[in-house]
């Protein structure tokens, strides 16, 4: 993965990540906002994946059922925030990819194998969101309260 500033200021900073075939994104994104020391940020991106893992959350068991897509697919949308979770980058992200048949596939963010690029934006703020435990799902969710 490659990447640069695209603008820096007072409201925040963007940044662009290139990922290159064969990268894993999720943990090159999580190492890259900690890295960065991202604490409040949203992101989009655009590519293509050799595989890409998505998943669905299970009110009932309250876990998440991962899908996983083996096959090459274009990412048709991928956005996402990051957030403080216990003092670390919290990245948490949604996807739909098309597939060869013009289906989709949609869900929580797991992991992809890139294949042959992924481009994503990230726009970072100054103030920064915080997550907390929701007991009635088991996730940790923004709290807007802890917005600082």
């Amino acid at each position: 993965m490659k990447w640069r500033d695209l603008a820096r200021d007072a409201n925040g900073r963007s940044a662009v990540l290139v990922f290159e075939h064969g990268d894993n994104v999720m943990p090159l994104l999580k190492r890259w906002c900690a890295d960065q020391q991202i604490s409040s940020a949203h992101f989009t991106a655009i590519g293509a994946f050799e595989s890409v893992t998505v998943a669905w959350f299970n009110w009932e068991t309250k876990q998440y059922q991962q899908i996983p897509v083996d096959e090459q697919v274009e990412v048709l949308s991928l956005v996402g925030d990051v957030a403080r979770n216990d003092g670390e980058p919290a990245v948490h992200g949604h996807i739909v990819v098309g597939r060869h048949d013009g289906s989709t596939r949609g869900g929580h963010f797991v992991d992809a194998v890139v294949r042959p690029t992924l481009e994503l934006v990230v726009q970072e703020t100054p103030a920064y969101l915080a997550k907390r435990h929701d007991p009635e799902s088991g996730l940790a969710l923004i709290d807007p309260d802890a917005i600082g």
